[in-house]
């Protein structure tokens, strides 16, 4: 457990036992820690992004605001210039400028042990130039014009802070320093963290003077604390209690279709995977997963449609890319796979395996309430053609370093995208490499040199039709290759009791900011 308590904020609470408002959050899963660059998912940014600002704010519909950053624009081909908003500090009263944003591009990629960074955030940048205290110039090694929208995501960090600070200095609280709503009092690890407003932020006044989130991961315990008043808000409410939560008049449900798509990452690196055998529990001599026939016919044997409608009783929409379909970077020629469990064990008697294989899907105990049982009717599915599944879940802390080391077979995982594909390309489909940064959540060890190509093209094309073409292009040469098994687009959901509003947002993390009192 690690807990950290300033002086002033312990006097400031012990000394206001009734603080005029405080929010109390359930949510389904812990972050894996206090530093923002750690690891790239919904449980850390709903923890950081109250404490961190980004240059770039993704607003409720995932379109771009001023944060940070009041303004930018590209000055010449490989160049951009952004204007800093003046008279920001740091929690500890120091000011922002420029030298820190300076710190955090260069610290973004290297940050050890993470389970998945924001390499590919900062990725085109090769210098940055501190032109004055306001004022950055971003040099990239070519044209960039999607640079706003990749590094929206990038919490910005203090150099005095940060500079030779270890992600336990961020976890223990010391270096958790930084220009948000809110400010870390006390981080439990696995149990709750507390907050407390900062009222020298630069944006408009929470209602709330603190908050805690509690890390809830079961879902009947997360219903029941709103039930009993335990909390205000809940995040991912299980679908089957949502007809009980929206008929009650004591609590509100609020809804937006969301950006993060549910998908499978088979495993084709590994030469012999890992949770593979044959039916008598011997290892394969050769991974079934590399071979595209047997990826298709995975993914065709999944009736998508039977998973929204029953598992998860709609509250999500069957998909076979990563944009969602009301996105203007969806390609409308890549349609959801056809459920065709026939074609689907032809393709694997062509493929060499007529009676099929074992194998194991890992997915995340804590990151979804549905996760696992979406996991387990796949399961079933599979089997009907004859790979036999089991499903097994693990907690996400070792889940995700474990996926991230290739040691599943097939692992579940969501990506929400921003407003273009090129974002989840390099994470998701570029071939791993630390020197390129591509890759940092590649957890199915897809290498496709073409589509690599394609992407790097397409992400320095400044012509936006000529841009989007492209790729549309590579969404379709990625599905062609079954570089995941694509599943279903999410709609985001939180819950709270009459008194609390929440204004539902296209991203699933959830943001005190959002909450506010009825009136």
């Amino acid at each position: 457990m690690r807990r950290i308590l300033g002086g002033a904020v312990a006097l400031m609470l012990a000394a206001s036992p009734a603080l005029a408002q405080r929010l109390t959050i359930g949510v389904s899963a812990a972050p894996t820690s206090v530093d923002p660059h750690f690891h790239n998912g919904t449980s850390t940014h709903t923890l950081t992004y109250n404490l961190f600002d980004t240059l770039f704010l993704l607003t409720p519909d995932v379109s771009l605001a001023p944060g940070l950053a009041l303004s930018w624009r590209p000055i010449a081909e490989t160049v951009w210039e952004v204007k800093l908003r003046p008279n920001v500090r740091w929690t500890d009263g120091r000011p922002f400028t420029a030298d820190d944003v300076a710190f955090t591009i260069q610290r973004a990629p290297h940050v050890p042990n993470t389970t998945g960074g924001y390499g590919g955030a900062v990725r085109p940048i090769t210098r940055v130039e501190v032109v004055d205290a306001l004022t950055l110039h971003f040099h990239t090694n070519g044209p960039a014009p999607n640079l706003a929208v990749d590094m929206s995501g990038l919490a910005i960090v203090s150099r005095h802070a940060g500079e030779g600070a270890t992600t336990e200095d961020y976890n223990s609280g010391r270096a958790a320093i930084g220009t948000g709503a809110y400010r870390l009092v006390r981080y439990s690890t696995n149990e709750q963290t507390e907050l407390v407003r900062n009222e020298d932020w630069w944006g408009p006044k929470p209602d709330w003077d603190s908050a805690i989130i509690k890390y809830l991961p079961n879902t009947a315990a997360r219903t029941a604390a709103l039930l009993s008043g335990t909390v205000d808000l809940i995040d991912t409410p299980s679908p089957n209690d949502l007809p009980r939560l929206q008929s009650d008049p004591r609590f509100a449900v609020h809804s937006r279709q969301g950006m993060r798509l549910i998908y499978l990452a088979p495993n084709q690196a590994a030469e012999s995977a890992p949770f593979v055998t044959d039916h008598e529990g011997r290892p394969l001599p050769r991974n079934p997963l590399r071979d595209q026939r047997v990826r298709q016919a995975l993914s065709i044997a999944i009736n998508r449609a039977g998973l929204t409608d029953r598992v998860m009783q709609n509250t999500a929409t069957p998909n076979g890319q990563w944009m969602p379909s009301f996105s203007p970077a969806y390609n409308p020629d890549v349609p959801v796979p056809a459920f065709d469990p026939e074609r689907a064990r032809r393709l694997l008697a062509e493929a060499g395996y007529p009676q099929g294989f074992r194998i194991t899907v890992h997915v995340s105990a804590t990151s979804r309430p549905t996760d696992s049982i979406a996991a387990q009717a796949i399961g079933q599915m599979w089997t009907r053609i004859g790979v036999q599944t089991q499903v097994e879940a693990v907690p996400f802390a070792a889940y995700a370093a474990r996926a991230a080391n290739l040691e599943y077979a097939v692992s579940m995982f969501g990506w929400a995208s921003q407003t273009h594909a090129g974002y989840a390309l390099v994470n998701l489909f570029n071939t791993y490499s630390r020197e390129r940064l591509t890759g940092a959540f590649n957890r199915s060890g897809y290498s496709n040199p073409a589509l690599d190509a394609l992407t790097d093209r397409a992400l320095t094309t400044l012509d936006d039709g000529q841009r989007d073409a492209m790729l549309r292009q590579a969404v379709a040469m990625a599905m062609e290759d079954v570089g995941i098994i694509p599943l279903y687009q999410m709609t985001n959901f939180w819950a709270s009791r009459r008194g609390v509003t929440y204004g539902a947002t296209g991203y699933d993390y959830t943001r005190i900011t959002q909450a506010r009192l009825s009136r």
